[in-house]
Protein backbone atom coordinates (compact mmCIF):
# COMPACT_ATOMS: atom_id res chain seq x y z
CA UNK A 1 0.00 0.00 0.00
CA UNK A 2 0.78 3.50 -0.19
CA UNK A 3 0.84 7.10 1.03
CA UNK A 4 -1.56 9.61 -0.42
CA UNK A 5 -1.83 11.24 -4.41
CA UNK A 6 -0.18 14.27 -4.37
CA UNK A 7 -3.59 15.13 -6.20
CA UNK A 8 -4.18 18.77 -6.39
CA UNK A 9 -6.30 20.33 -3.41
CA UNK A 10 -9.99 20.23 -4.31
CA UNK A 11 -9.42 17.90 -7.31
CA UNK A 12 -12.60 16.29 -8.24
CA UNK A 13 -12.90 12.87 -7.91
CA UNK A 14 -15.72 12.73 -10.99
CA UNK A 15 -12.86 13.68 -13.13
CA UNK A 16 -11.24 10.79 -12.84
CA UNK A 17 -14.91 8.63 -13.44
CA UNK A 18 -15.14 10.78 -16.54
CA UNK A 19 -12.09 9.64 -18.21
CA UNK A 20 -13.66 5.93 -18.33
CA UNK A 21 -10.69 4.65 -16.42
CA UNK A 22 -12.86 4.00 -12.92
CA UNK A 23 -16.02 3.81 -11.48
CA UNK A 24 -17.56 4.58 -8.21
CA UNK A 25 -18.54 1.18 -6.44
CA UNK A 26 -19.52 2.74 -3.09
CA UNK A 27 -23.09 1.19 -3.49
CA UNK A 28 -22.41 -2.46 -4.26
CA UNK A 29 -20.99 -1.94 -0.36
CA UNK A 30 -22.76 -1.96 3.09
CA UNK A 31 -21.74 0.56 5.28
CA UNK A 32 -21.41 1.27 9.09
CA UNK A 33 -20.64 4.38 11.24
CA UNK A 34 -19.01 3.65 14.84
CA UNK A 35 -21.33 6.36 15.86
CA UNK A 36 -23.70 9.53 14.57
CA UNK A 37 -25.88 12.38 15.24
CA UNK A 38 -29.57 11.87 14.41
CA UNK A 39 -30.14 13.03 10.65
CA UNK A 40 -25.96 12.81 10.15
CA UNK A 41 -25.24 9.22 9.36
CA UNK A 42 -24.51 7.28 5.81
CA UNK A 43 -26.91 8.98 4.04
CA UNK A 44 -25.88 12.24 4.67
CA UNK A 45 -22.32 10.44 3.49
CA UNK A 46 -23.18 9.26 0.04
CA UNK A 47 -25.88 11.62 -0.63
CA UNK A 48 -23.39 13.43 -3.29
CA UNK A 49 -23.92 16.82 -1.39
CA UNK A 50 -20.46 18.61 -0.32
CA UNK A 51 -22.90 20.34 2.12
CA UNK A 52 -23.89 18.02 4.25
CA UNK A 53 -22.12 15.67 6.08
CA UNK A 54 -21.46 12.56 8.72
CA UNK A 55 -21.10 14.13 12.48
CA UNK A 56 -19.61 11.66 14.81
CA UNK A 57 -21.12 10.77 18.65
CA UNK A 58 -18.99 9.51 20.62
CA UNK A 59 -15.31 8.54 22.06
CA UNK A 60 -12.47 8.53 19.34
CA UNK A 61 -11.30 6.69 17.52
CA UNK A 62 -14.76 7.28 14.86
CA UNK A 63 -15.02 4.30 12.34
CA UNK A 64 -16.28 3.90 9.36
CA UNK A 65 -17.03 0.36 7.92
CA UNK A 66 -17.20 -0.09 3.89
CA UNK A 67 -17.70 -3.92 3.23
CA UNK A 68 -17.87 -5.54 0.35
CA UNK A 69 -20.04 -9.04 -0.17
CA UNK A 70 -17.41 -10.12 -2.48
CA UNK A 71 -13.94 -9.36 -3.04
CA UNK A 72 -13.69 -7.25 -5.17
CA UNK A 73 -10.86 -4.70 -6.38
CA UNK A 74 -10.31 -1.44 -5.25
CA UNK A 75 -7.85 1.39 -6.74
CA UNK A 76 -8.94 4.94 -4.79
CA UNK A 77 -10.79 5.88 -1.69
CA UNK A 78 -11.74 9.67 -2.12
CA UNK A 79 -12.51 11.43 1.31
CA UNK A 80 -13.99 15.71 0.96
CA UNK A 81 -12.97 17.55 4.02
CA UNK A 82 -13.43 21.58 4.96
CA UNK A 83 -11.19 22.65 7.38
CA UNK A 84 -13.07 26.49 7.05
CA UNK A 85 -16.28 25.18 7.37
CA UNK A 86 -15.55 22.85 9.91
CA UNK A 87 -13.06 23.55 12.00
CA UNK A 88 -12.49 21.54 15.15
CA UNK A 89 -14.67 18.66 13.51
CA UNK A 90 -11.74 18.29 10.73
CA UNK A 91 -10.08 15.47 10.97
CA UNK A 92 -6.29 15.96 10.94
CA UNK A 93 -5.23 11.96 11.35
CA UNK A 94 -6.73 9.06 9.95
CA UNK A 95 -6.27 5.57 8.84
CA UNK A 96 -7.53 3.93 5.90
CA UNK A 97 -7.08 0.22 6.99
CA UNK A 98 -8.01 -2.56 4.08
CA UNK A 99 -8.05 -6.35 4.28
CA UNK A 100 -10.55 -9.57 4.17
CA UNK A 101 -12.33 -8.99 7.65
CA UNK A 102 -11.67 -6.90 10.95
CA UNK A 103 -9.26 -9.16 12.32
CA UNK A 104 -6.18 -8.99 9.19
CA UNK A 105 -6.11 -5.36 8.00
CA UNK A 106 -3.44 -3.23 6.91
CA UNK A 107 -3.06 0.46 7.58
CA UNK A 108 -1.59 3.70 5.93
CA UNK A 109 -2.12 6.48 8.05
CA UNK A 110 -3.01 10.19 7.08
CA UNK A 111 -1.75 13.41 8.55
CA UNK A 112 -4.06 16.32 7.27
CA UNK A 113 -3.09 19.99 7.50
CA UNK A 114 -6.14 22.03 7.33
CA UNK A 115 -7.66 19.71 4.79
CA UNK A 116 -9.98 21.81 1.87
CA UNK A 117 -11.43 19.47 -0.80
CA UNK A 118 -11.05 15.85 -1.92
CA UNK A 119 -8.16 13.42 -0.39
CA UNK A 120 -7.53 10.81 -2.85
CA UNK A 121 -5.61 7.59 -1.25
CA UNK A 122 -4.55 5.37 -3.95
CA UNK A 123 -5.31 1.65 -2.72
CA UNK A 124 -2.24 -0.30 -4.20
CA UNK A 125 0.11 -2.98 -3.32
CA UNK A 126 3.77 -3.23 -3.84
CA UNK A 127 3.54 -4.03 -7.48
CA UNK A 128 1.23 -0.85 -7.96
CA UNK A 129 -1.73 -2.69 -8.51
CA UNK A 130 -5.04 -2.14 -7.24
CA UNK A 131 -5.92 -4.11 -3.92
CA UNK A 132 -8.88 -6.87 -4.03
CA UNK A 133 -10.50 -6.26 -0.98
CA UNK A 134 -13.45 -7.71 1.60
CA UNK A 135 -13.31 -4.37 3.74
CA UNK A 136 -12.10 -0.67 3.85
CA UNK A 137 -12.17 0.62 7.53
CA UNK A 138 -11.56 4.59 7.81
CA UNK A 139 -10.47 5.48 11.18
CA UNK A 140 -10.62 9.40 12.58
CA UNK A 141 -7.57 9.29 15.08
CA UNK A 142 -7.91 13.15 15.75
CA UNK A 143 -9.16 15.96 14.88
CA UNK A 144 -7.83 19.60 14.07
CA UNK A 145 -7.77 21.61 17.45
CA UNK A 146 -8.39 18.57 19.89
CA UNK A 147 -11.89 18.10 18.48
CA UNK A 148 -14.08 15.68 19.93
CA UNK A 149 -16.36 14.56 17.00
CA UNK A 150 -15.91 14.63 13.52
CA UNK A 151 -17.22 15.84 10.08
CA UNK A 152 -16.47 14.23 6.53
CA UNK A 153 -18.35 15.48 3.75
CA UNK A 154 -18.70 12.72 1.08
CA UNK A 155 -16.44 9.31 0.71
CA UNK A 156 -16.12 7.34 -2.87
CA UNK A 157 -14.70 4.21 -3.36
CA UNK A 158 -13.38 3.77 -7.21
CA UNK A 159 -12.34 0.42 -9.52
CA UNK A 160 -10.63 0.29 -12.61
CA UNK A 161 -12.74 -0.43 -15.45
CA UNK A 162 -11.97 -3.60 -17.18
CA UNK A 163 -11.62 -3.67 -21.32
CA UNK A 164 -13.89 -5.32 -22.99
CA UNK A 165 -13.24 -8.30 -24.00
CA UNK A 166 -15.71 -7.99 -26.87
CA UNK A 167 -13.40 -5.98 -28.68
CA UNK A 168 -11.59 -2.96 -28.25
CA UNK A 169 -13.37 0.54 -28.81
CA UNK A 170 -12.50 3.85 -28.06
CA UNK A 171 -13.65 5.15 -25.04
CA UNK A 172 -16.70 7.80 -24.89
CA UNK A 173 -15.39 10.38 -22.45
CA UNK A 174 -17.12 13.60 -23.63
CA UNK A 175 -20.32 13.39 -21.42
CA UNK A 176 -22.49 13.80 -24.33
CA UNK A 177 -21.11 10.25 -25.98
CA UNK A 178 -21.34 8.88 -21.90
CA UNK A 179 -25.33 9.59 -22.00
CA UNK A 180 -25.43 7.16 -24.64
CA UNK A 181 -22.72 4.53 -24.06
CA UNK A 182 -24.80 1.84 -22.47
CA UNK A 183 -27.82 -0.56 -24.37
CA UNK A 184 -30.80 -0.19 -22.75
Amino acid sequence: MTTPNKTPPGADPKQLERTGTVREIGSQAVWSLSSCKPGFGVDQLRDDNLETYWQSDGSQPHLVNIQFRRKTTVKTLCIYADYKSDESYTPSKISVRVGNNFHNLQEIRLELVEPSGWIHVPLTDSHKKPIRTFMIQIAVLANHQNGRDTHMRQIKVYTPVEESSIGKFPRCTTIDFMMYRSIR
